[in-house]
């Protein structure tokens, strides 16, 4: 009984026997029948981020007892206003399911969420983390302000309150510069686009020597535009100073840090880029009187040093001047003169000491003692016998004179050799 028994339940058994894809389809459909599952949100710290060429983010979510893997499909990924990091921690809305290839539950997400942090405050912190990084914030790269601009840009809402407060100031401080308006959206998707188009348009045309580039306050995604990386980088490309007014006082987007100046508002702005007539007016009026009081003083001192030079012995009493001068030049003729006596003297002396030594030298002056100089024809002095020979003429040169001879016998040498 108890044999018949186990092959009965054996045989039951072995028709309820799962393959391995079909108890996993089996699981699958158990997963996305729950409403639990359907919809949930996740809370846990990210790991193992990675997002794929494709677009696709995979992902793990843990917390201090578990994990659990994540997927976030490039139709969902793309729209991440910030960059999901290891260790950050987020909530994740999606739907718990099944993956049948590796027989696996994850979390397929539709959305994150940073958690305690708003999204648009990580984006905007990683966003300027990197700018600045690029040296995009550095003051060093910053422009210039001119004094007097030929023409003023303003980049906004043509329906804003921004414009109307900016035209307002600038009317009011000068009203003969030009303002020249490019409309934009200042919110929105299109805004960034169009406040890019509208920084490259001024820069081509390079008809405004300045740019503002702002709108009224408003929340943070309001003002979002204006920390979108492209206009971000459009405005450090910009080769005219750029001028941020966006928001108010206590507002700041990452335009503000790029921008050649920032101003708390759109009015404020106007008063940064437009000088005020009247100030220049009397900037103008105090430099002339500079000027005037310059030249006085100048003319004064110049008129001074010209009585000096008037008063000038040289020019009143110029025979004592030329008196001193004279005897000066006296006085040193009269050196020179004993000078020159004096090397005159010297020289003489050795010029008699030389000549007296050339006179002992001088072979001349043993000829004035009786002796005689005798060479050949050809002018070689004769001092033996042995260097002529009978019927050699020879040259006898006397103190006075010269005598041309014969040797009609050569002698012996009176040194007997």
């Amino acid at each position: 009984m108890i044999i018949n028994s186990v092959l009965n339940m054996w045989s039951n058994s072995m028709n309820n026997i799962f393959t391995v894809s079909d108890l996993t389809k089996y699981i699958k459909q158990i997963f996305d029948k729950d409403p639990k599952l359907v919809s949930i949100f996740v809370k846990g710290e990210i790991s193992n981020f990675k997002c794929h060429y494709s677009g696709h983010c995979y992902f793990t979510l843990k917390d201090v007892g578990s994990q659990i893997k994540g997927v976030m499909f490039k139709s969902r990924a793309q729209f991440l206003k910030f960059e999901p990091r290891d260790g950050m921690k987020v909530v994740a809305y999606g739907q718990i399911t099944v993956f049948e290839r590796d027989g696996q539950y994850q979390l397929y997400t539709d959305q994150l969420i940073p958690d305690g942090v708003g999204e648009l405050s990580i984006a905007f912190n990683q966003l300027k983390e990197k700018l600045s990084a690029e040296g995009l914030f550095d003051d060093s790269r910053k422009k210039k302000l001119c004094l007097l601009p030929r023409a003023i840009g303003i980049v906004t809402s043509p329906t804003g309150a921004a414009l109307r407060d900016i035209v307002t100031v600038a009317k009011r401080r000068h009203p003969g510069i030009p303002l020249v308006l490019y409309p934009v959206q200042v919110q929105g998707v299109e805004a960034p686009g169009q406040i890019v188009q509208a920084i490259r348009g001024f820069n081509r045309l390079k008809s405004v020597d300045v740019i503002i580039v702002g709108r009224g306050g408003g929340s943070i995604e309001e003002l979002w535009a204006f920390n979108d990386e492209q206009v971000v980088r459009a405005i450090a490309a910009s080769h005219i100073p750029i001028v941020s007014a966006v928001g108010h006082q206590t507002d700041y987007t990452l335009a503000d840090f790029v921008a050649d100046r920032r101003a708390a508002t759109p009015s404020q702005a106007a008063e940064i880029v437009v000088p005020d007539v009247f100030e220049l007016n009397r900037y103008i009026k105090s430099l002339q009187t500079m000027l005037a009081n310059n030249m006085r003083l100048y003319i004064k001192q110049q008129r001074q040093a010209v009585r000096q030079l008037r008063d000038n012995k040289v020019f009143t009493q110029p025979e004592k001047y030329f008196a001193d001068k004279r005897q000066f030049i006296d006085s040193c003729m009269e050196r020179l003169e004993q000078s020159v006596r004096k090397i005159i003297v010297a020289k003489q002396h050795d010029l008699k000491i030389n000549t007296e030594k050339l006179a002992v030298l001088n072979p001349l002056a043993v000829l004035s003692r009786g002796y005689s100089l005798v060479r050949t024809m050809e002018g070689q002095v004769v001092t033996a016998t042995s260097q002529v020979e009978t019927g050699q003429q020879l040259e006898v040169i006397l103190h006075q004179g010269r005598l041309n001879v014969l040797v009609s016998q050569a002698g012996e040498d009176i040194h007997g050799k």
